[in-house]
């Protein structure tokens, strides 16, 4: 399921957008203002930030600035009610992938969506190799040494989560949100235990691990 942050302060239109996307079978989260965006759109995974260029406290321009400076490469896609060519162009120059400027029909938008969506899923390797293991994202499947390894989705989702991501710390929450979803009520310790199960089929040596590292009051980082 693709995951896309809305980055819009009116809340009517935020809610529309919502309601939308997921009809159209994306996972979705609403942000009301702009340092909220730049904060989540840093330390979160998404397929694709919608960022409304006028919000409070820091604007969209500046969002889509912070995040490419900070090395994000998630596609943006800038809702703009500017109808400035300048200002369609500063945007592009500031490292968003495309705009729709408001008012905009929800077909073209999806279309839009779609089109980035594929434009990114194409320049994404479709393996993951470290050590003697790979992990085929196509085939959600797990191999060491050439031969396949028996995965739970949930250790499939919470190995992909680790790849996607190598040697960024990810807190517990973090993983509670992106592998079992934030509306799931589940603790903490959840994540260790499916940990654990991970280890003991990617490691070298599970009680001494090498990849899946441990970080004490902090979370976990993939070392691969």
């Amino acid at each position: 399921m693709k995951r896309i942050l809305i980055v819009e302060d009116e809340a009517s239109l935020a809610l529309a957008l919502e309601d939308d996307l997921r009809r159209e079978g994306y996972a979705v989260r609403v942000v009301a203002d702009g340092e909220t965006a730049a904060r989540e759109g840093a330390t979160e995974r998404w397929d694709l930030i919608l960022l409304d260029v006028m919000l409070p406290r820091k604007d969209g321009f500046e969002v889509c600035r912070d995040l490419r400076r900070a090395g994000i490469q998630t596609p943006i896609l800038l809702l703009t009610a500017k109808a400035h060519e300048a200002e369609k162009v500063m945007g592009l120059e500031l490292g968003a992938d495309d705009y729709v400027t408001k008012p905009y029909s929800a077909r073209e938008l999806r279309a839009r969506i779609k089109a980035l969506l594929r434009r990114s899923g194409a320049d994404t390797a479709a393996t993951y190799t470290f050590g003697d293991a790979e992990l085929d994202f196509a085939r959600c499947e797990l191999r060491r040494a050439g031969q396949p390894v028996e995965l739970t989705p949930l250790e499939y989702k919470l190995l992909a989560a680790f790849v996607r991501r190598p040697g960024r710390v990810l807190t517990r929450q973090q993983l509670l949100d992106e592998v079992w979803g934030s509306e799931t009520f589940v603790t903490e310790r959840v994540v260790d235990n499916q940990v654990t199960n991970l280890r003991k089929k990617i490691e070298p040596d599970p009680d001494r691990p090498r990849y899946i590292v441990n970080l004490r009051g902090l979370g976990y980082r993939f070392d691969g």
